[in-house]
């Protein structure tokens, strides 16, 4: 009896642990606007983790969403991961940002964080009402959702705002005309959250994993580059640098800082679109095309043509190179006109070195260059002189000791007789005999 008390000490004295699944756990953070810039660099963050046997990827989510393609993309990456994925919603995972959350393996929130939001806007945050556009991608965060065995009607409910949802975890229902927004802890009641956590390490431990070797993907610097490049406002200033710098270096030749600035301008813009993803080497060659015509505009007659498909090819690799092509019109515009209204400006300040003075007469035959210009003979007309050749009927006559050269009406007059001045055309002075 006392040797199976001891016994039974012993084994309820020492507790079961868990044994932590030991391997390394990659942090990528996916806290910008979703486009094809963000997709490159968790494809990069996610071979990666691949390689070095990870035995954990956390998603550290604060988005306010983006483009839908990209987000479909970023969950395809997801759900073909070999390695088990989690995201951690650390400010807020709305719209486009909710769907890749839901792609996770898990899902874990920060107290204060937010899940939802996903209807479909525009650019301009109005909502997008296309039934097959919503009915779309209310499918696509239901399937999204049904991954995890999640309920699939609060996803459609994250999209549609035209249905109505009954949530009785948490006592709420949504109405026609609202949309699904969850807390930490109404995502944790209702199945939408597994955890919450108040960072990466406390998601890994509480997951079973080793905190052990903790690894985080950050951004090149020439990925950091691209983002600022990107930007919208940067991307139409170095648009309107590089448009004003071409054309002034055409029509006002013989500065070279415009022209360099322009040509910087122009790489800064294109380098920065190919990094993120944006752009390819198609892009360039539209570029340099519609560069070269544009040139060869103003010096090979062609009616306009050159002009016009010069134009069309510039464009078309301008916004080409953006991920949004809206956006790229927009920005384009923009600094075309601005453009403008500086070339005009400067042309008229340098009006004296502009490429039109290749094409105007400009020199002067002037007595100062040794040209001596026809004097008015109006005032010949009465005075007396007289004939120093035969006018047959033209020759010469003596008048105020000049010799002019004249014609009579038709008659013939003998040299060495008077005559007179009776009228002048031109350099045309016409005499009588008197």
């Amino acid at each position: 009896m006392l040797v199976s008390i001891l016994l039974q000490i012993s084994f309820t004295a020492e507790p079961v642990r868990a044994v932590a699944q030991s391997g390394p756990v990659y942090i990528i953070p996916v806290d910008q606007e979703i486009e094809s810039g963000l997709y490159k660099f968790m494809k990069r963050g996610f071979d990666e983790a691949t390689r070095m046997n990870a035995a954990l990827i956390v998603l550290e989510i604060n988005t306010p969403g983006g483009r839908v393609d990209s987000a479909e993309q970023i969950g395809e990456l997801i759900r073909s991961s070999k390695v088990p994925t989690i995201a951690f919603v650390k400010g807020r995972a709305a719209s486009a940002g909710s769907y890749i959350a839901l792609n996770a393996d898990k899902i874990a929130m920060q107290p204060g964080s937010t899940i939802g939001a996903a209807a479909i806007v525009d650019r301009s945050g109005q909502p997008i009402d296309d039934p097959k556009l919503v009915a779309y991608w209310k499918s696509e965060m239901a399937a999204a959702a049904e991954l995890s065995g999640r309920n699939p009607a609060i996803a459609e409910g994250m999209t549609d705002t035209n249905i109505e949802v009954k949530m009785p975890e948490i006592g709420k229902t949504k109405q026609k005309g609202q949309i699904i927004s969850l807390t930490a802890d109404e995502a944790v009641k209702v199945g939408y959250a597994e955890m919450i956590a108040k960072t990466a390490e406390e998601v890994a431990s509480q997951s079973g994993y080793s905190t052990q070797d903790m690894f985080r993907i950050d951004r090149t610097a020439a990925e950091n580059i691209s983002i600022f490049l990107t930007n919208p406002i940067v991307s139409t200033l170095l648009l309107f640098v590089g448009i004003t710098g071409i054309i002034i270096e055409l029509i006002v030749p013989g500065f070279g800082i415009p022209g360099i600035l322009g040509i910087i301008a122009f790489v800064l813009y294109f380098t920065g679109n190919y990094i993120a993803g944006f752009a390819g080497s198609e892009t360039w060659i539209l570029f340099i095309i519609g560069l070269v015509m544009l040139i060869s505009e103003l010096f090979v007659p062609s009616f306009g043509i050159l002009g016009i498909i010069g134009s069309v090819s510039l464009v078309t690799g301008v916004v080409s190179a953006a991920y949004d092509t809206t956006n790229a019109f927009i920005s384009l515009s923009i600094a075309f006109a601005a453009a403008i209204i500086v070339v005009i400006i400067v042309s008229y300040i340098f009006k004296e070195r502009g490429i039109w003075n290749r094409f105007i007469l400009r020199y002067q035959l002037t007595k100062e260059e040794g040209y001596i210009p026809n004097e008015p003979k109006d005032n010949l007309i009465g005075k007396q002189g007289t004939s120093l050749t035969p006018l047959r009927p033209a020759g010469t006559a003596i008048v105020d000791g000049k010799r002019i050269d004249v014609v009579t009406e038709g008659g013939f007059i003998e040299a060495g007789r008077p005559v007179m001045i009776i009228s002048v055309d031109g350099t045309r002075v016409v005499v009588k005999e008197g």
